[in-house]
């Protein structure tokens, strides 16, 4: 008992520096120590037996002596606890990889998953496949995270595989069009959920809905401004509120099918089609399907800290992954158990809908529940978004007054600001669903350029040590499928995917230009500097310090082998 106490503070303290927040942090330690006394106490009573009383002697007589035969004994119980400390890591790898995929896109994808699959069963099909081709897609990412030990994800590894130029367009995407979209995409989701039940007859007026999701993107955006402190505060408090809803959503949905109410659950009426399908169907159905996924690269930020992560890695993603494909499943079992696939599609706040046919005086609790996720949903992509313009400006490849923190506040404000103006740009100009299939197009264009960069990593340095190397088929099945999806996506979206598309290559022009091309005119320098030395003034920012001796160490290791 004391070793399972010492070890669950350990994955406290342990996980409250990788989550970033506290409350954050004691879901993945409610769940850790969970499964750390769950494995301990099964492990204590499947050792502890008959054999205590038998095995002394023969001990005694092969090590023929009882100091030697107590020697063997100690050795066997470190062995032990060597196996449980693993299992505590995984645990929490698990628990990180799980937290950060599900999110408020479960509450929002359904519906287009349903859309363009055209029956319940090939929707299901498609949640399950998603799943899968995220599996691959992780696996090759944990092989890049420990070959190229620097934090950024995909920038970085780009960066360092291709050069600038593909860096860059895959920030400025990112800037412009990744998280600026998902932004979009969850305020929308917040204020459909909030102003529903006062229109339950029809869909919320347009005005209203953009209105309230301005106003949340413009509260959250000075919160974070104001305060790290605050900031993730309201990520502890807002992450309950997805839990309680997919947990509420599951548990309902069990009870109904066990009550015999899955009449469009059943083979003959799964599978009979609202409409043809067709290859760009099909495809726009992934990329709805991935908007719920989107997280999974996540686990590759903590590689340095994991332990074995040549072991532990693989291991959590084969846990991770299939929990969550498996938590989605359920969930649109969930909604079929007492939705038809029309009432689905009619309605413009799944969640609701469900509470509304099956909550009956308690169906407040499911838009409450599912506004909570994606207001915390919100928090955490401006919080993450603007670390990405602040690490990018740092490069150099972005203006440097975004790498620049308040005096104070210690909060990189003009990047908070870029994002809270890209964003409310993009709440003018698009719907919700349109919005998912445009940023999930990039999302896996960046994806494939990254695996991509795996391949011609290890054609460009076949000796470098990588202590995880995935099976070729891996990231070849991956970029196979990854080819069919995007030429059929934009052949059946060509406006809205490939409005995505032109939108990256512009940061071409502006790459040579503003990065590129060192010897620029006097009077350009003077303007950045004015530029600079004002948004200094507004919002009262300046450079980071840094510790030189602890930066230096680590590019020299990164020389040495690089």
């Amino acid at each position: 008992m004391c070793v399972c106490v010492c070890v669950c503070v350990c994955v406290c303290v342990a996980s409250l520096e990788h989550a970033g927040s506290v409350g954050f942090s004691l879901i993945v330690c409610v769940c850790v120590c969970v499964c750390v006394c769950v494995c301990v106490c099964v492990c204590v009573c499947n050792i502890i037996g008959s054999g205590i009383f038998i095995s002394p002697k023969g001990v005694l007589e092969h090590a023929g002596s009882v100091g030697f035969s107590l020697i063997v004994c100690v050795n066997v119980c470190v062995c032990v606890c060597v196996c449980v400390c693993v299992c505590v890591c995984v645990c929490v790898c698990v628990c990180v990889c799980v937290g950060n995929i599900i999110g408020s896109g479960i509450f929002i994808s359904p519906k287009g998953v349903l859309e363009h699959a055209g029956s319940v069963g090939f929707s299901l099909i498609v949640w399950v496949l998603g799943g899968g081709i995220c599996a691959l897609g992780s696996l090759c990412y944990a092989e890049l995270g420990v070959t190229i030990p620097k934090s950024g994800g995909d920038y970085s590894y780009v960066t360092e595989i291709f050069g600038g130029l593909t860096g860059f367009l895959l920030l400025w995407s990112a800037v412009l069009i990744m998280y600026p979209t998902t932004l979009a995409v969850i305020a929308l989701t917040f204020s459909n959920y909030v102003l529903q039940p006062a229109f339950p007859n029809c869909l919320p007026p347009y005005m209203a809905t953009r209105l309230l999701s301005t106003i949340c993107i413009l509260l959250l955006t000075w919160v974070n401004c104001s305060s790290v402190r605050w900031a993730t505060r309201i990520q502890d408090f807002f992450t309950v509120g997805k839990l309680l809803a997919l947990c509420l959503i599951i548990i309902v949905g069990l009870v109904q099918i066990g009550r015999g109410h899955y009449d469009a659950l059943r083979p003959s009426a799964a599978f009979e089609f609202i409409r043809d399908p067709s290859a760009g169907q099909i495809a726009l159905a992934f990329l709805q399907a991935s908007f719920a996924f989107s997280g999974w690269n996540f686990l590759n930020y903590v590689t340095e800290e994991v332990v074995e992560p040549r072991k532990n890695l693989p291991r959590a993603i084969y846990i991770s992954i299939p929990l969550v494909t498996l938590v989605y499943t359920l969930t649109n079992i969930a909604y079929f158990s007492s939705m038809t696939p029309e009432e689905l599609l009619e309605s413009n706040a799944v969640a609701v809908t469900f509470g509304e046919k099956l909550l009956g005086m308690f169906s407040w609790v499911m838009p409450i529940s599912v506004a909570l996720s994606t207001f915390g949903g919100i928090n955490g992509y401006l919080f993450t978004s603007s670390r990405l313009c602040f690490s990018g400006a740092r490069e150099g490849h972005l203006p440097y007054l975004l790498a620049m923190i308040h005096v104070q506040n210690c909060t990189p404000i003009p990047a908070l600001l870029v994002c809270c103006s890209a964003t409310i740009l993009i709440l003018c100009i698009g719907e919700t669903h349109d919005l998912i299939n445009y940023v999930s197009f990039i999302n896996y264009l960046s994806y494939g350029v990254t695996i991509a960069g795996l391949l011609y990593y290890r054609y460009k340095k076949p000796k470098l040590l990588r202590p995880i190397k995935v099976n070729l088929l891996v990231p070849l099945s991956y970029l196979l499928f990854w080819a069919v999806l995007l030429v059929f996506s934009l052949w059946s979206e060509p406006v809205v995917c490939g409005m995505g598309l032109v939108i990256m290559l512009t940061g071409v022009p502006i790459y040579f230009i503003g990065v590129y091309w060192r010897n620029k005119p006097q009077w350009i320098y003077s303007i950045v500097e004015a530029v600079t030395y004002a948004g200094q003034r507004v919002c009262y920012v300046v450079f980071p310090q840094e510790d030189p001796e602890s930066t230096a160490p680590i590019e020299m290791e990164e020389k040495s082998e690089l």
